[in-house]
């Protein structure tokens, strides 16, 4: 069964095609910077295999036309009709979807109801699904939701305190993202352990350029740091995370700023690139090493942060089992896992090895101590092999 799993941003496809009986990826490859003059498309296929285009990608359409030819020519695929599926990751589920869903004309008529939720995300994933249905209609496509795995927190938890009819009438709630991830590391790290998921409490943290935080029980989610948009919680690359929301309405009053500048302000100016001028944690890092103080800052900030969410979510479950790190930063910035678990040995029971944490390592690898009541792992994350699973497993279940 070979399944593709595509990952469409506004102006990108990310794209991994998959072997399933042999659990093997056949290619892989970026489209980007869609819609500009420079744009450019690359595909790695087997080792040695790897091809790079430049030029202007018109749209969605053209960059999927592209990514087949380019499969052709490598040899790896002639057209969609060799593939069993498609699997795309859809940003904002709502309360509609709380599962993998093979998808029609009223699946996609609700991911474009959702859009206000999330209007960076849904039009563009949107936009690739139509662009598959046009080219190849009876090809099973199944959207994964990043929402759906947060669809199991109790209400007192994903509702704020605003007036009720906000929730009834807005659909205004915490959704939370990232839970293709997060259920993924979960899942590995019981496996890892060689116990039963149910039997676990885990908090994951997702760090990337985007990052959130959740409390898992027994295998369900039960809160997590992002809410309505993926701006709320961790502080992020270019995002603010949790702040003051009167700190809007003063730079409104003062500043004169737009709901657009806002926007702006909070989603791309803000997070490490607002605090130090630069999103790139390795670049963070060695200028921190190199004595500026910013950037320095910068990582207390995030360690803080971090810190912070473990121990209201050390709370939320009463027990903790096992910490996860995952994500490019979660998986590689040594020195933040060791910050942000600094001073938690006696209290919540997390103790690190230094050594061990220092290590790299490819693969799932434990860097608590051994006397740390708490396991702590890191574990690399695989969402495109995720979603290929849930999609092989929607579209089972969908022929039964």
């Amino acid at each position: 069964m070979r399944v593709l799993v595509l990952n469409s941003g506004s102006s990108s496809i990310k794209f991994k095609l998959f072997s399933m009986e042999e659990s093997i990826v056949l290619a892989s490859g970026l489209i980007e910077q869609i819609g500009e003059a420079d744009g450019r498309a690359s595909i790695e296929g087997a080792p040695g295999v790897k091809s790079v285009r430049e030029g202007k990608i018109a749209d969605h359409g053209d960059g999927l036309h592209l990514m087949l030819e380019m499969l052709s020519e490598a040899e790896i695929i002639g057209s969609l009709s060799e593939l069993d599926g498609i699997g795309h990751r859809v940003v904002h589920g709502g309360e509609e979807f709380h599962q993998p869903t093979v998808i029609d004309t009223d699946v996609m008529a609700a991911i474009e109801r959702l859009s206000p939720l999330a209007p960076l995300h849904n039009p563009a994933n949107l936009a690739g699904i139509r662009v598959v249905v046009e080219k190849s209609p009876k090809l099973p496509q199944v959207a994964v939701f990043d929402t759906a795995f947060h669809q199991s927190i109790p209400k007192y938890a994903y509702l704020y305190a605003l007036p009720y009819q906000l929730y009834e009438q807005e659909h205004v709630r915490r959704y939370g993202f990232h839970g293709t991830s997060h259920h993924y590391v979960a899942k590995a790290a019981a496996v890892y352990l060689e116990k039963k998921l149910e039997s676990l409490n885990m908090i994951t943290l997702h760090l990337g350029n985007g990052a959130s935080a959740c409390a898992i029980r027994a295998g369900e989610s039960v809160d997590t740091s992002m809410g309505l948009t993926p701006l709320e919680g961790l502080i992020m690359g270019t995002r603010s995370g949790d702040i003051d929301p009167a700190v809007l309405f003063y730079l409104a009053r003062e500043k004169g700023s737009s709901i657009d500048e806002l926007d702006a302000l909070l989603n791309k100016q803000s997070g490490l690139k607002g605090i130090c001028g630069s999103n790139d944690m390795r670049e963070i890092t060695d200028r921190a090493l190199e004595g500026d103080e910013r950037s320095r800052l910068a990582l207390e900030m995030v360690s803080h942060r971090l810190k912070k969410y473990i121990g209201a979510y050390t709370a939320v479950l009463g027990r903790v089992d096992v910490l996860v790190f995952t994500g490019g930063i979660g998986e590689n910035a040594a020195q933040l896992r060791e910050s942000s678990c600094a001073g938690l040995e006696e209290g919540l029971g997390i103790k690190i090895d230094l050594e061990k944490n220092r290590m790299r390592k490819s693969g799932i690898f434990t860097i608590s101590a051994e006397d740390s009541r708490v396991k702590v792992l890191v574990v690399p994350t695989d969402e495109e092999l995720e979603i290929a699973l849930q999609t092989m497993m929607a579209i089972s279940s969908a022929h039964q």
